[in-house]
């Protein structure tokens, strides 16, 4: 058995809430997430072991829906629309501006832990396309000019 990185006082205490409960294993990563920012291993394990659920299991619903993360991301997350609303309306453009801007990219973090990218399928707001999120933040109608300076607003705090 591995040794334990996080403390899992508090996956308990989420657990301890759903005990009995056999159908909330989303319901319990997504408030794992919240609380750690991602779902380590250490959470995905003890999870598994608490709940009688395969490790494989959680694992596939883990990266099923994108919402979930198994790796430490940025202070800000930035969620880039490829859909196709998104893609026909330039969303291409808008990632190689990001990626340009910040010196990373899809899937990495800048070396100050400032920002991750992260391209999704679809973010849900084709009549703003293209679009982009950082945090719970929606972007519209970007250019590339635009998302530079949206990201040097963040720069600047």
């Amino acid at each position: 058995m591995r040794e334990t990185k996080c403390d899992l006082g508090p996956l308990r205490d989420i657990l301890r809430d759903y005990e009995g409960d056999d159908h909330a294993l989303i319901e319990i990563l997504q408030r794992a997430q919240e609380h750690y920012g991602y779902l380590p291993a250490d959470v995905i394990d003890e999870v598994s072991r608490v709940k009688g659920i395969p490790t494989a299991k959680i694992l596939g619903v883990a990266t099923f829906y994108t919402q979930f993360r198994l790796q430490p991301v940025g202070k800000n997350l930035i969620m880039l629309c490829k859909g196709t609303a998104c893609h026909v309306n330039g969303a291409d453009g808008i990632e190689k501006a990001v990626c340009e801007e910040l010196n990373i990219n899809d899937g990495e973090t800048t070396e100050d832990g400032l920002f991750t990218l992260k391209t999704v399928a679809c973010l849900g707001c084709c009549s703003l396309s293209p679009v982009m999120m950082i945090n719970d933040e929606t972007y519209g109608s970007l250019t590339p000019d635009k998302a530079k300076e949206i990201l040097r607003g963040y720069k600047e705090g």
